[in-house]
């Protein structure tokens, strides 16, 4: 089905039928839940982002076991939420909270592989040149910088990326000489 099938059905509907039929996709659909609440939130809803913020830290820190760490799957809420958010500062917030999770996850359990680290990375990078270009400097400024302090210590030059990329987009605000 292409988006010019969609249109012309819906152009056939009345604004009752519109009403109904988006009434019932709400009500089946956790993915439409989601959106509205976020447009009706005029874009970031706490509780939609917690929602998406909680499949990442399950899959790292489930309430009972150890976790699985499936990339794939943490990555996925993450696009997920971008999907039903307008919300800059929430769609940096979970980014960022993608690889604090990851951080503290190889704090935890030690150093992990390099497809885990190259994930971080790629996410850590994504989300400063996201929270730079939307000027959520002030905002998560200083989360980023967090991130990489905490990294310190951790092998496959995992810091040592983390510190380039951040060095990078907050000119500014060099890091402390014991954590560059």
């Amino acid at each position: 089905m292409k988006l010019t099938d969609l249109k012309q059905y819906l152009g056939t509907r009345s604004r009752e039928q519109l009403t109904a039929e988006i009434g019932e996709m709400f009500w089946k659909l956790d993915a439409v839940k989601d959106y509205y609440r976020s447009k009706l939130n005029l874009g970031y809803s706490a509780e939609v982002s917690e929602k998406y913020k909680s499949v990442i830290k399950h899959e790292f820190f489930p309430e009972r076991g150890f976790g699985r760490a499936r990339l794939s799957v943490a990555r996925k809420a993450v696009s997920d939420y971008q999907k039903v958010s307008d919300s800059k500062f929430g769609v940096a917030d979970v980014m960022l909270y993608y690889v604090e999770v990851g951080v503290q996850f190889t704090n935890t359990y030690g150093d992990i592989n390099e497809a885990f680290y190259n994930s971080m990375e790629s996410m850590y990078e994504r989300a400063v040149k996201y929270v730079v270009r939307h000027g959520l400097q002030g905002q998560l400024g200083e989360r980023c910088r967090r991130i990489v302090t905490d990294t310190s210590g951790v092998g496959w030059g995992f810091h040592d990326g983390l510190s380039d990329t951040y060095k990078e987009h907050f000119q500014g605000d060099p890091l402390p000489e014991s954590e560059a």
